[in-house]
């Protein structure tokens, strides 16, 4: 899906996920003392997570909110008693006193710490990691001069010291995430290869990669100048727009190989030709004055290429990345036919840690004087980009590699039938039947609105305002186009909210254009920190409704978000837009905590609160074909299953005659069909190994995130009317008073005591409540653990 208008990051301050850094210089590699920090700050980390319980609540506790009642606004634990500084060597470790008191608010480091009972050591482990993180940034933010990029350091401590207190997870708000510009440094330079490479042996073509790879690998390990020094140096290029990828570098490339709290990102897969023209100059100076200070370094096999090839590659490279009609920079370019393509992969898959200039080639004598005059890219549909629907993954690929990994079940159907009757369906003519005709009752909502866009007849971009860009004219009307389709559609909203929220740059918009205007579109805005989306809008012209559009768009944005890893929407529906809603997988079981989503989201007079959890494994936009063909296949195997069964059994007479039930394997060839009855589990006759196996899994379920409000019996005070309407109440407590005194005598009993607790759960409180979800969540986790003991089938 193509984002037609870029939404800049708002300032240095926000931006990043990201961890510690090296000190900035003029430019130019990491030195080895960046790797001896990071390897440092590995150890400390993995010291403080081998130490005790005890110790590590310490810990934690300096860095956690004071519980204890009254109100008490103390954000960190002080010892009263700090251990000398620097400590002496002929005294032993303190022990870790939870009722040491706090030098500040003189509640005790157990008050601290209260919510950290029950959290498991791996949520600890990374929370500690967290805090070695914050430890290491706050060192960074004294010593570093550069007011740039002290300020990124402040708001990235600030970022992760939130995190401990909340327990989150650290995720940076940015008015747009990674990949900053398309296509990438990767892309283009891969392009550049086929450019002007593909028409070489295959051995010399061999040889450009892995001087491409070199490449690549230099840019992820470069060290970009800061702003102030690069408006010393080039007063007249463009400081603002180099701040913005500055601080995007830092936040998401640079600091996170020191802190790896936070995910790090490769800088050629996230920035595009923007940052590499503004350091390619400096870079290839750098590097090719690296190369002949270190020539009597160099292995003998790699002088030649290094100190001939690469120069004259980057001469090359020059020329295409400073030119304003080269063809690599198009997103649709695509190599010419003489000398076929090249896997994007072969040239990205750099060494994570390959630093040398020449890490590792095959060198083959290439001649590059002559690969000037290699034919144009020509420019076709089927792009090394994804078209403007966005990146598909085709059904139909094999996918050899997932199904060597893949476990084979008992039951599954041979890959061999499989392919079989795939051939049988995958003929137009048994396709296009008259089951599966457009016009059919079996066929797919968003089916006709998917052959419409491979057609071209429409199209999809998400779009938004900018205030940091110019204008364009184009995205402007189609933004215009949006307001007024809202309008007539939505006409309780008053216009002026509606105009807004369309143009304001915290929102985007997925358009729905055809004939260049627009007919649809669905308003969001993420929210990347509290893992979910908002959609604020969702509507389609009248005159073109009924034909897919709006669940085609809904299968477009699940993928935009599955991009951007964002795997929840949330949405206030009216009555009028529930039905919709509830096609789309939505629906009032919400699975956002509600701690993410209060104060965020806009709350609507007379709507219903619905959610959206989406799958990343699944192609949206190809769903229904996909399903499609599964009901063929099913369809097909049940033909050939039933043209094996020859014989044909009377019908059932015994119904007649008043019997009321019979079991399943006496119906007279149901065993012929393939089916085997399946035991329900087994019932533990020792009545020792019965109470001990209860005894297990209720303790896995009371210390369980979500057990929290089924912990005790409810009390009158908090729950007006609540004995009215639950006649049988259960709690956990009871329970575990039940299984001491022995009352579970059969699993039978246990499980319907377990089951009663969710039940009256839901049964009092409303769908979209805090009780009502971790109610459900209990009960997964709850059969998850009886199946593994083997008490029910799996």
């Amino acid at each position: 899906m193509s984002e037609s208008a870029g939404i800049q990051q708002g300032s240095p301050a926000i931006g990043a996920a990201g961890s510690a850094p090296a000190a900035p210089g003029a430019g130019g590699t990491e030195g080895s003392g960046a790797t001896v920090g990071a390897a440092r700050i590995a150890v400390k980390k993995a010291q403080l997570r081998s130490s005790t319980r005890p110790k590590k609540l310490e810990k934690l506790g300096v860095y956690s909110s004071c519980k204890a009642e009254g109100a008490c606004k103390c954000n960190g634990w002080k010892s009263q008693n700090p251990p000398p500084t620097p400590p002496r060597m002929d005294q032993q470790p303190n022990t870790v006193n939870l009722q040491e008191r706090c030098r500040s608010c003189s509640h005790t480091l157990g008050d601290h710490v209260t919510h950290l009972e029950n959290v498991s050591e791996e949520e600890m482990n990374r929370l500690l990691g967290i805090v070695l993180d914050v430890e290491y940034l706050y060192t960074c933010v004294h010593k570093e001069e550069d007011a740039d990029t002290k300020q990124v350091y402040f708001s990235l401590f600030k970022l992760l010291r939130k995190c401990i207190l909340q327990m989150g997870k650290p995720v940076v708000e940015a008015q747009e995430s990674p990949p900053f510009e398309k296509p990438s440094i990767e892309q283009g330079v891969n392009n550049f290869v086929q450019y002007k490479f593909s028409h070489l042996p295959s051995k010399e073509r061999q040889t450009i990669v892995e001087l491409a790879k070199m490449f690549l690998n230099q840019i992820n390990y470069w060290q970009l100048e800061t702003p102030s020094q690069r408006r010393q140096r080039a007063p007249a290029d463009d400081v603002a727009g180099y701040k913005v990828n500055y601080t995007r570098w830092l936040c998401y490339c640079n600091v996170p190989q020191f802190c790896d709290s936070l995910p790090r990102y490769e800088t050629t897969q996230i920035f595009g030709r923007t940052l590499l023209r503004s350091v390619f100059t400096v870079m290839r100076k750098q590097l090719l004055e690296q190369a002949r200070q270190e020539k009597d370094k160099l292995p003998p096999e790699k002088r030649t290429l290094i100190l001939t090839h690469f120069p004259k590659f980057l001469s090359m490279l020059e020329e295409e990345v400073y030119s304003h009609s080269s063809p690599i920079w198009s997103e649709d370019f695509l190599a010419g036919s003489s000398g076929g393509q090249i896997a994007i992969h072969t040239l990205i898959s750099a060494p994570p840690v390959a630093r040398p200039l020449y890490y590792s080639t095959s060198p083959v004598p290439v001649d590059l004087s002559s690969c000037g005059s290699v034919s144009p890219a020509r420019k076709a549909a089927a792009a090394l980009e994804p078209s403007p629907g966005g990146e598909k993954r085709r059904p139909s690929e094999p996918l050899a590699h997932e199904e060597t990994k893949k476990p084979r079940i008992v039951g599954d159907i041979p890959m061999e039938l499989i392919n079989e009757v795939m051939a049988t369906i995958t003929d137009p003519a048994s396709m296009l039947g008259p089951e599966t005709n457009l016009l059919s009752a079996h066929s797919a909502r968003d089916e006709a609105a998917r052959l419409e866009e491979r057609r071209g007849v429409i199209e999809f971009h998400v779009i938004g305002n900018s205030l940091n860009q110019k204008p364009n004219k184009r995205i402007l009307m189609w933004l215009v186009g949006l307001q007024n389709v809202f309008s007539h559609q939505l006409p309780r909203m008053p216009k002026e909210y509606i105009t807004r929220l369309v143009f304001d740059p915290k929102h985007k918009t997925l358009s729905l254009i055809k004939d260049g205007r627009v007919i649809g579109g669905i308003c969001f805005r993420m929210f990347p920190s509290q893992g979910f989306t908002e959609i604020v809008f969702c509507a389609v012209t009248s005159n073109e409704q009924v034909k897919g559009y709006g669940t085609h768009l809904m299968n477009h944005l699940k993928e935009y978000h599955i991009k951007h890893d964002i795997l929840n929407f949330l949405t206030y529906a009216d009555e009028y837009a529930i039905g919709y809603f509830k096609k789309q997988g939505f629906s009032k079981d919400i699975k956002v905590p509600k701690a993410k989503y209060v104060g965020y989201i806009k709350d609507y007079e007379g709507a219903t609160l619905m959610g959206c959890e989406l799958n990343p494994s699944i192609p949206y936009t190809e769903f229904s074909v996909i399903i499609k063909k599964q009901k063929e296949i099913i369809k097909k195997l049940i033909e050939r299953k039933q043209a094996q069964i020859r014989k044909v059994y009377p019908g059932l007479s015994c119904f007649k005659e008043g019997v009321r039930q019979i079991p399943i394997e006496s119906i007279p060839g149901i065993r012929e069909t393939g089916w085997k009855p399946v035991g329900k589990g087994k019932e533990l006759k020792d009545p020792d190994q019965l109470y001990s196996t209860l005894k297990t899994i209720l303790q896995h379920v009371k210390s369980h995130q979500n057990a929290w409000p089924f912990m005790e019996p409810v009390k009158k005070t908090e729950a007006p009317g609540y004995y009215q309407v639950i006649r049988f109440p259960m709690d956990l407590k009871t329970m575990s008073e039940r299984l001491k005194s022995r009352y579970y005598t059969t699993r039978k009993l246990f499980m319907a005591d377990m089951q009663r607790i969710f039940t009256n759960c839901r049964e009092y409180n409303p769908p979209e409540s805090e009780y009502y979800k971790c109610a459900n969540l209990l009960e997964k986790f709850f059969y998850t653990k009886i199946k593994e003991t083997g008490l029910i089938e799996k």
